[in-house]
């Protein structure tokens, strides 16, 4: 049982990379898309998903709380009988990716401030639901 640890635990690992582009790029999209006038950028579904994302993060790094698939990886890895992180090709490069060596308070003041321009992102180019155009269309139809 101990060989499908390792490759779980390396699948938790891909999972927490794909958060973390999701949120990463998912700002970038939402700012190049609002200037575009991308319309999917506007899906409420894709906007509170990011918008919960990236609170989740502030709010653990605020409450000094782990990263609870950082926590699920490492006891993976420990089941497995290796070290918390023996590298395994992609353990190595998304550990480099996504790990830092930081105080904590860096990490706090990084994500709030994240958080503020998804905010920013947020009031300047709402979801549909929020969307001026959408009410006026809607109320002009009744």
């Amino acid at each position: 049982m101990q060989q499908f640890y390792q490759p779980l635990a390396d699948l938790v690992l891909s999972f927490h990379a794909l958060i973390v582009a999701f949120i990463t790029l998912g700002l970038i999209l939402i700012l190049i898309g609002g200037f575009r006038q991308w319309r999917w950028i506007a899906n409420p579904w894709f906007r509170v998903a990011h918008l919960l994302g990236i609170t989740i993060v502030v709010l653990q790094s605020w409450l000094g709380v782990l990263c609870p698939l950082t926590t699920l990886e490492a006891w993976l890895r420990q089941q497995a009988g290796s070290e918390t992180y023996q590298e395994s090709f992609i353990q190595y490069w998304l550990q480099e990716i996504l790990f830092y060596q930081a105080p904590l308070w860096v990490f706090a003041v990084a994500y709030t401030t994240f958080a503020l321009l998804v905010l920013m992102a947020w009031l300047k180019f709402p979801p549909s639901f929020f969307s001026r155009d959408d009410r006026s269309s809607t109320s002009s139809s009744k």
